[in-house]
């Protein structure tokens, strides 16, 4: 009886061990619809950041055809899960420093706002996404893609 009671103890912890949710690989395995892109918000949005950096006395950031396939593949990638997160953040990273060797990645993501401008406000009223856009990087890209409701997506990523 004992015996299988821990018999029982232990196939319990099995099942349970095996039902929680990890995070996927990356986001390009979690895809289930590719959004279209708002190239109008995606062009303004880059534009008020360099405009941004200048009045800093910073460079503009050059747009990265790269980082732009990652923004994309993790803009759908929240459209999916119906969230902003930063969800497998270290796989595109990661890739993107193999690609063009860069030496450091970072991303600011949003929702729901109406426009570039907004969204670009928001990150410039939150320290840590301030310090990204004003960040020691040379290039960038912008996503910007409405879900099925019509609400956008924003990831922007940055590389030097």
């Amino acid at each position: 009886m004992k015996m299988r009671l821990h018999y029982a103890i232990l196939v319990l912890f099995v099942i349970i061990l095996c039902s929680c949710t990890k995070e996927p690989l990356d986001d390009a395995n979690t895809i289930s619809v590719e959004a279209v892109n708002v190239t109008a918000a995606e062009s303004e949005l880059l534009t008020i950041v360099n405009d941004h950096r200048n009045t800093l006395g910073q460079n503009s950031l050059d747009f990265s055809e790269v980082a732009y396939e990652y923004a994309n593949l993790h803009t759908d990638y929240m459209i999916s899960v119906g969230a902003i997160n930063h969800n497998n953040f270290d796989s595109r990273a990661s890739k993107i420093i193999a690609e063009v060797n860069a030496k450091l990645v970072a991303e600011n993501v949003a929702k729901d706002y109406s426009s570039a401008l907004e969204a670009f406000e928001s990150w410039l009223n939150s320290a840590d996404h301030r310090k990204t856009m004003e960040g020691d990087f040379t290039h960038t890209a912008v996503s910007v893609k409405k879900n099925s409701e019509g609400k956008l997506y924003f990831t922007q990523l940055f590389y030097r």
